[in-house]
């Protein structure tokens, strides 16, 4: 059996992460998650006998440390951290506070023989980008903001520990991801949300500001066959969608599949955190998806059929 811990495993990625890993009967999997920003309702434990949830806070190195020593962990997907741009930017003092727990993480990985992390760092990294498609490698890292720093400072912890201590890693860089369990403040869901209640669609800015989006079935099979192909290790890998389309035609698009009467309504621009541009270099991505990625529209339908998280 091999043991696996998600933490942040009630949010959206990491409760979907949990379901695919579930599927096969040979591993047990432990999620923890503090539900201040997840929600236990996301979390597969009734569909898997071989899903365990325990409400902890991986920052806590008392409440954390309790679990590692009681399970002995093979993996760990870190996803725990606090998420949303505006939750983000309201909050900085907290968001620094998630790297107490990349470090707890890390300390008791080391300590109980844990063979590989895994870890949920940000397209955020690469702040206002100087080069397109961004290149895990190449292109430079231009973060500003804490939610961005801090995930800069997790990459760094996982270099150092297995550079010291042989600790290997693997760094996921989530561009955006949308499906139907995302919460309902992330862009898409709140669009659909309006849409489907024909309610005014808000735009910051302009709308020109571009982004690519990923489906979460393309984003959970390129992770899980990371884990089960040992591919990356040691190594970073962007995760994302390769279409760049703009946030204006994102509502426009939404719209017209929801046959919406929504209109749109252009509000001042964020102060800070909202990149004008971003475009992945998804080489490394398409080496773990040997198909084609599903359609943005494609993923769009999906997400208005199964509308249960996002009209709570």
């Amino acid at each position: 059996m091999t043991r696996i811990l998600i933490t942040g495993g009630a949010g959206f990625i990491g409760s979907c992460l949990a379901e695919k890993l579930a599927s096969n009967p040979e591993n047990l999997i432990v999620i923890v998650d503090n539900l201040r920003t997840g929600e236990f309702s996301k979390v597969p434990v009734s569909a898997h006998n071989n899903i365990r949830f325990i409400k902890c806070d991986a920052n806590d190195y008392r409440d954390i440390s309790a679990v590692f020593f009681a399970n002995r962990f093979d993996y760990v997907f870190h996803y725990a951290a606090l998420v949303g741009v505006l939750r983000t930017l309201q909050n900085p003092v907290a968001v620094l506070d998630d790297i107490a727990g990349i470090e707890n993480i890390l300390k008791l990985s080391k300590n109980t023989g844990v063979r590989r992390v895994y870890f949920s760092s940000s397209s955020e990294v690469y702040g206002e980008p100087v080069e397109f498609p961004q290149n895990e490698h190449t292109t430079p890292l231009n973060s500003r903001l804490p939610y961005a720093i801090v995930k800069n400072v997790g990459e760094a912890y996982l270099r150092s520990y297995e550079k010291e201590f042989g600790l290997e890693y693997t760094i996921f860089r989530f561009f955006n991801t949308f499906g139907p369990k995302q919460s309902k403040d992330f862009v898409i869901s709140k669009f659909i949300r309006a849409a489907l209640n024909n309610e005014t669609i808000s735009i910051y800015g302009d709308g020109s500001q571009t982004r690519t989006f990923c489906f979460i079935d393309d984003n959970i099979e390129a992770c899980t066959n990371a884990f089960y192909q040992n591919m990356f290790v040691n190594d970073v890998v962007n995760v994302g969608g390769t279409i760049e389309i703009t946030i204006l035609e994102v509502a426009q698009t939404i719209i017209r599949l929801t046959g919406s009467s929504s209109e749109i309504r252009f509000v001042a621009p964020l102060e800070e955190g909202d990149m004008t541009r971003r475009k992945p270099d998804t080489a490394k991505m398409s080496k773990l998806i040997n198909r084609p990625l599903i359609g943005f529209e494609e993923g769009l339908l999906q997400v208005v059929n199964n509308t249960s998280y996002i009209l709570q």
